[in-house]
């Protein structure tokens, strides 16, 4: 694998992230509303220039999701062209077909805004980060024990401040407080994902111990996700206590991760491949 597509691996997570991040923010703050229902155009001069603040984050969430919707399908074409592993190139053409179903979407937030499609569009976005994410895991590192102690340490601390800033539970959940949340929620749940991916190629006499670490971190990766889906909902008590359960019990299975690391793992077999490739 070329150090380009390296990069281009690491910078198609990264955006993904952020645009998910940017769009949680312009939703909180209610700037697809001032569009006044119009896709896609918006409001200001022939409703193609921002009128105000909120018209402008619209505009900017739009501009990054034209630009990390390339910036896949570029990483996409690049990894069939360089033939690299095949769970490499098949999760990225899994994330490139979804695409144009979020463009969808995404339209329709602005001009119907109903719960169904505010949450389907997430979900969606969720599934691209899934693919995304898992590309670069598989493309990006060697399985070795520091790189997969310092995913799960990345976790370790990403998991309390979820606990924390859960959803009206102790802070009021503004659009910032909101902002704070998934990206922490993301970083979390990339940081499992991968660890999942890397335990479950692991080889070697000992790989019994990759397995136990995998059997903890995907039941806590989908715990994550399905909090950070479920954040996207209107909330009352009964929502509160479960995504405050929730919360409490992917902090669990975090720590026990941590504990089955620092516990020592057998170092992978030598020449090691992801069984993606």
């Amino acid at each position: 694998m070329t150090p380009r597509l390296r990069r281009l691996l690491a910078g198609a997570a990264a955006m993904t992230g952020v645009l998910m991040v940017l769009g949680v923010y312009t939703a909180a703050a209610g700037a697809g509303l001032t569009c006044a229902g119009r896709w896609p155009f918006c409001d200001g001069f022939l409703g193609l220039f921002p009128a105000n603040w909120g018209s402008f984050l619209e505009w900017f969430h739009r501009l990054v999701a034209m630009l990390t919707g390339f910036l896949i399908l570029g990483t996409t074409v690049q990894a069939w062209r360089e033939g690299v592993a095949k769970g490499v190139r098949y999760a990225l053409v899994v994330a490139t077909v979804i695409l144009p179903f979020q463009i969808v979407l995404g339209a329709l937030t602005v001009t119907e805004y109903e719960w169904v499609i505010l949450t389907a569009h997430y979900v969606v976005a969720t599934s691209i980060f899934t693919a995304v994410v898992a590309a670069a895991a598989w493309g990006l590192a060697d399985r070795g024990i520091p790189r997969i102690a310092d995913a799960v340490g990345l976790a370790l601390v990403g998991a309390p401040v979820m606990l924390v800033l859960a959803p009206h539970a102790f802070v009021s959940f503004g659009p910032t407080t909101q902002a704070v949340y998934y990206v922490v929620g993301l970083t979390t749940y990339a940081a499992l994902v991968a660890v999942t991916l890397w335990a479950n190629a692991a080889h070697g006499p000992r790989a019994d111990a990759y397995d136990r670490l995998r059997f903890v971190t995907a039941p806590a990766s989908v715990v994550v996700v399905a909090l950070l889906i479920a954040g996207r909902q209107v909330y009352g008590p009964a929502l509160e206590l479960a995504h405050l359960g929730g919360t409490v019990l992917a902090l669990v299975l975090v720590v026990g991760a941590a504990v089955l690391v620092r516990g020592g793992l057998p170092i992978p077999q030598a020449g090691a491949t992801n069984d993606a490739d």
